[in-house]
């Protein structure tokens, strides 16, 4: 195998076991520290991808064949339904949802695990609490 693929395959095992462990866990909280992480880390992959490759390549590599622009209405379709399911909890967390839409608009998941974070971290804080988050909380 090519690294690149090594690359993918270990997403795809990454992913197979997390959505496992999501569809069989109970308690249904989120990790802000998790998320964050996920987020800082792929924003470097992604910062180290485009210095190499460029951000052309993006539309290139979903505009060259159907598997291209396939792959890229999954992209939009996946970030469409996650939006679709976290603004509601982001925004009775206190949460700016207008601005962290145009974050998820621009970088997809990286804003959206970022967003995830903040989120799982407000309701974290108003789970302790006892108490509402403010809504002006980013």
């Amino acid at each position: 195998m090519q690294p690149l693929e090594y690359l993918a395959a270990g997403g795809l095992a990454t992913v197979v076991i997390v959505a496992f462990l999501i569809a069989t866990n109970k308690a249904g909280a989120g990790n802000a520290l998790v998320a964050a992480t996920l987020s800082g880390a792929f924003a470097g992959y992604s910062a180290i991808t485009i210095w190499q490759e460029g951000v052309i390549q993006v539309w290139v590599n979903h505009t060259s064949n159907l598997w291209g622009v396939q792959v890229w209405w999954d992209l939009l379709f996946a970030v469409g339904i996650a939006l679709f399911l976290i603004a509601p909890r982001a925004r009775a967390a206190g949460m700016n949802v207008p601005l962290w839409t145009i974050g998820v608009l621009a970088t997809a998941s990286i804003a959206l695990l970022a967003m995830c974070a903040r989120l799982f971290w407000l309701e974290r804080a108003q789970q302790v609490a006892g108490v509402k988050p403010s809504a002006s909380s980013a």
